[in-house]
Order: structure tokens, then C-alpha cells, then sequence
């Protein structure tokens, strides 16, 4: 254990060198589980001491008093679950006293956990208790619900080698190395902003206002592990952090990263990221306005209210051993030519302001972006890897049932966009994947997402790189529909088209006789039949083919393409 000025106690968990040798030796003989991207995040700041007091993956008693009241068994302030979720298949072969090799995704061993519980959670109480809802348009719930395994692991670990980084390594602190900075440096009084966006001028004005009130010196600490999907990429983000760091007096500010796997969950949220700077060496947090806010629920409002989690912070100022330094927005009032707190707006004044939406919007349509809303290099940097619509990749995702015209209107809009000229276009069919990308599965619902998890992830490489992805599986299930979709937008454009042809349609049309074989039992789980189809809810494009024909589905398709600015 090491007790610092910098924030008190941080746990040690990692093992002496010759232990680590001795622990490689022995996980030969190990079960063996190979960590999530996510839950990689997590053994990082375990093993680091970011996420002290824990010292391993949460056992029951520890989740059920977090989920319940945000404090583990013994009392302390915790307000997240830090859990270690693993297969039907793995649990199987598990007790508690056993032990279990975690590796990363090349089979390097980070760490050995010693099992203390094993049990299978009520993920649906956890969502409404921790997140306060169990709406999977927040994306906490969705991972969650929807690709979380089914059984949690809980124990002690024995850190044996870092997850590896090979990007922008110098700046890279563990807590430890943080705090030994700040101490060379002979910072006191440090400020931490918490940010999974690109900064812009409200950002650097908020910033520097909040640490010169709190007369600190400023830590810029983005997310660089994994955030909401659709998020601007890591790499790009840090390249315009490093551009705004200018901006600031010389040596009153630093950038260091941190590798946290984001919750996105609100007013909980913000408890988690002060305990985390707390841990870091910092002093205080600035938080601002829906800190952590995972955006709207499918009616259409927020998830949470706007100063919700400064209210949290608040409640539980004495306990968490870090200051909040609450913000409200920033806007830039004409008159002034300057940024100014929202409620220090005169009514004769005029507020200039852009969305969120709006930037993305010119961002995407290589529109003027006013130097008052960013500085012109970081919007240079974000040019780079966000170029318009009409020169990104996109993938065109059909769904619908089997007979129902997929393959046909893809292979004519292939043809067309291939006629048109100018992008590489891949056709990836579901007959022809199943074939040669996913020969080896069956029809179980885990084959069926695990063969269009593989179709999205090629399809994103190739949109990633500016080509177009045609896709047409049946892709009968929501859920995986939209894990497609954020692997995808990530990277480019994503256009979802239902062929919403009905069933009889379908088995009128059905040439394999695989309907009919369906309705006699020959078939087991056949969409439509013996397996749901579930209906995509706001699909960008809804086609029925009854009574048209594929010429006609194929233009409005690259009318519609037209339209959002792929093609031109």
C-alpha cells in the first residue's frame, strides 16, 4: 500500500517479478478467460489502483451493496458495480477457491483472479437500480442487457503484466507515476476535467475559469478506453487535446489519459470519476452540465436531469475526499465578443451557439465552423478523419425475411453504384458469407448474431476505409442489429433498410421449399416460422416489395443515398 498527499491510499496489486514468473508457470494448468476490450479497462485501473479500494472483480456481497445503496459491504462509497461477466460454458467449469487465468486478446496473462463467487445476477434490477432505467437506448444498458455474459465472477487479483499500450505512451500515467509528477512539479491544488469530446473554445473557457477559481493548476484527463458509441476516435481526440493544451498559461495545465471503460451512467457516474481523480493525486473535479449524460431515451428526453450528478457530488461532498467544482454551460455572447456562464446573460444580449448536432452536421458537409465555436486547428485535425459525407465510406445494411427481395435489390444496387463509379464496393450476401465466412455455424440464436457480428465487423473495415459495404442477411434479431450499427457509425455512414415484404409474400415466393420444410418441423428455428423476425423500429429506409419491383426499391434507395450525401 502507498500512502501519498496526493489522495490517500492506493492499493498494490500487481506481483513481484518473481511471482509473476511463478504465476505464468501455473496458468498453464488454469482455466483460462480472455478479457472483453471493456473489461480490459477495468483489470487497468484494478491492478493500478485507479479503482481504490477494490482489489479484484466485486464479489456478490460487494455488487448487491453497490446496485442497492452505492457503498460496498463494509460501507464505503462505491456507486458502480466493477464486475467480471463470463460465459455459461466457463462458469460451468468453476467453484469459488478455484483459480482463473486472464489474458488479453493475444493470450498474454495480465492477471490471476482467486474465485470467491460465482453466481448469475438479476441484470434487469441492475439496470433499473444503477441506471435507473432499463431503456437499451442508453447505452450502459444495452451492454448490459444485451451483450454482457450471463454469470459474474468475483475475487482477489494478482496483477501480473499491464494491459499493453502502444499509443501515446508518454502520456500514459498510472496513479502512481501521476502523483509522483505532480509532486516534482510542486502542484498542491489540481483540477481534473473529465471529457469523451473534443474541446473546443466553451471548453478551454470553462476550464480555465473553473482553475483559476479554484487557484489550481489544471489536469485535462479524457476518456481514452471505451465511451458511447459513435463517439469521435481516441486518436483523433487527443491529437486536438494536445492543440487546446497551447492555449493555456505555460505550465499551469497538463493532458494525461485515462484507459476507464465509461458506464455513461449519469449522476453515478461522476461519484466513480471523482473517486478516480481522487485516486490520481487530484484535488478537485470540475463537473459540469449532464456529466456522463448518455443522451435522450426513446421517448425522446434525457436520461438525466442536467445538474443531477453535481447534486450527487454534492450530497456526498465530505466522504469522497475530492472538491467539485460545479460548472453550468458556457455561451458565447456577440457583444462581448467573449464566453460567459449562460445565467450572466444580459436579455439585451445576443447568444451565438452550435449544437452538438449542428457541428457534426458541418463537420460532415465541409460547412464553415466559426473560429468563436473552435480553434482552426483543432477543427483542421477533425477535418482529417471526419471528411463529408460524400467522400466517407458507408455500409447499406438490408434486414428483412427470408424471400422477401434482399438479395435481388442488393445485387441491383451493386450494379447501380457501380455504374455510378468512383468508391469500391463489397456485396456481402447472407448465403454467400455463410458459405465463406461463417461455414463452421449452426442456426442457434448465438450462431445467428455471432455470423452478422461477423458481417459487421468486415463491413466496417470496409467503410472504415472508405468503400461501401452492401450487406443482406436476414438479421432477425434488434439487439444485434444495433451492435452492427455502433461498430459501424463509428467509422462512417450506416443506412438500415427493412424489406418489409410480409410472410405469405415470402413463402409464395419461397424457391428453396425451405418455408414449407419449416411448417412440417424439417427445419428447426426458421425466422418467421419457428424463430422470431423482430421488426426494426426506426430503420433510415422501409421497403415492401409486394407489387413493385426491384428496379424501383433500387432507385429510391440511391435517391435516399442522394439525399443523406453519400453518393453525389
Amino acid at each position: 500500500m502507498l500512502i501519498s498527499p496526493y489522495g490517500g491510499t492506493l492499493n498494490q496489486l500487481y506481483v513481484t517479478p518473481e511471482r509473476a514468473e511463478q504465476l505464468k508457470a501455473e496458468s498453464r494448468q488454469l482455466p483460462s478467460w480472455d478479457l472483453t476490450p471493456r473489461q480490459l479497462c477495468d483489470i487497468e485501473l484494478l491492478l493500478n489502483g485507479a479503482f481504490s479500494p477494490l482489489n479484484g472483480f466485486m464479489g456478490r456481497a460487494d455488487y448487491d451493496a453497490v446496485v442497492q445503496g452505492m457503498r460496498l459491504a463494509d460501507g464505503t462509497l462505491w456507486p458502480l458495480p466493477v464486475t467480471l461477466d463470463i460465459s455459461d460454458a466457463l462458469a460451468a467449469e468453476l467453484a469459488p477457491g478455484m483459480r482463473l487465468a486472464l489474458r488479453d486478446a493475444e493470450g498474454v496473462l495480465i492477471a490471476i483472479l482467486s474465485l470467491q463467487d460465482l453466481w448469475q445476477p438479476d441484470r434487469h434490477a441492475e439496470a433499473q437500480q444503477v441506471f435507473g432505467t432499463q431503456d437499451c437506448c442508453h447505452p450502459g444498458v444495452a451492454q448490459l442487457l444485451e451483450r454482457n455474459h450471463s454469470w459474474y465472477a468475483g475475487g482477489t487479483l494478482e496483477g501480473v503484466e499491464a494491459p499493453n499500450h502502444v499509443d501515446f505512451v508518454t502520456l500514459r500515467q498510472t496513479p502512481r507515476e501521476l502523483r509522483a509528477q505532480f509532486e516534482k512539479w510542486g502542484w498542491r491544488r489540481i483540477a481534473a476535467f473529465q471529457t469523451r469530446n473534443p474541446m473546443h473554445r466553451a471548453h478551454q473557457e470553462l476550464t480555465f475559469r473553473a482553475a483559476k477559481e479554484a487557484e489550481a493548476n489544471l489536469l485535462i484527463h479524457p476518456v481514452v478506453g471505451l465511451t458511447k458509441p459513435g463517439d469521435i476516435d481516441h486518436y483523433t481526440r487527443v491529437r486536438c487535446y494536445e492543440k487546446v493544451l497551447k492555449r493555456y498559461p505555460d505550465q499551469t495545465a497538463a493532458l494525461s489519459l485515462l484507459p476507464l471503460s465509461m458506464r455513461m451512467g449519469g449522476p453515478r457516474e461522476a461519484l466513480l470519476h471523482a473517486i478516480i481523480r481522487r485516486n490520481y493525486g487530484c484535488t478537485h473535479l470540475i463537473v459540469g452540465r449532464d456529466h456522463a449524460g448518455p443522451g435522450k431515451d426513446s421517448n425522446g428526453e434525457d436520461f438525466y436531469g442536467p445538474y443531477e450528478a453535481q447534486a450527487l457530488m454534492k450530497e456526498h461532498a465530505e466522504e469522497l475526499g475530492i472538491k467539485m467544482i460545479p460548472f453550468e454551460q458556457m455561451v458565447y455572447v456577440r457583444e462581448r465578443a467573449e464566453y460567459a456562464p449562460a445565467s450572466r446573460v444580459h436579455p439585451d444580449e445576443t447568444v451565438l451557439a452550435i449544437s452538438g448536432t449542428e457541428f457534426r452536421r458541418r463537420l460532415r458537409e465541409g460547412y464553415e465552423i466559426p473560429e468563436w465555436f473552435s480553434y482552426p486547428d483543432v477543427v483542421e485535425e477533425l477535418r482529417k478523419t471526419h471528411p463529408p459525407k460524400a467522400r466517407q465510406g458507408f455500409t447499406v445494411f438490408f434486414t428483412g425475411l427470408s424471400g422477401s427481395g434482399k438479395s435481388t435489390i442488393a445485387n441491383g444496387l451493386l450494379s447501380k453504384l457501380l455504374e455510378i463509379g468512383g468508391r469500391a464496393i463489397t456485396l456481402l450476401d447472407g448465403d454467400v458469407v455463410r458459405k465463406h465466412l461463417s461455414s463452421e455455424l449452426g442456426f442457434s440464436r448465438e450462431h445467428r448474431n455471432l455470423n452478422i457480428l461477423r458481417i459487421g465487423f468486415v463491413a466496417s473495415e470496409i467503410t472504415k476505409n472508405g468503400g461501401i459495404a452492401i450487406c443482406a442477411p436476414i438479421a432477425p434479431y434488434a439487439s444485434t442489429r444495433r451492435e452492427v450499427r455502433e461498430m459501424i457509425e463509428a467509422v462512417g455512414g450506416f443506412i438500415e433498410v427493412h424489406i418489409n415484404t410480409p410472410l405469405e409474400v415470402c413463402e409464395e415466393r419461397d424457391r428453396k421449399g425451405l418455408y414449407a420444410k419449416a411448417r412440417a418441423g424439417l427445419i428447426k428455428e426458421f425466422t418467421g416460422i419457428s424463430d422470431p423476425y423482430e421488426t426494426p423500429e426506426t430503420p433510415e429506409m422501409r421497403i415492401d416489395t409486394t407489387g413493385s419491383t426491384p428496379e424501383k426499391a433500387v432507385q429510391e434507395i440511391v435517391l435516399k443515398l442522394i439525399n443523406l450525401g453519400y453518393i453525389k
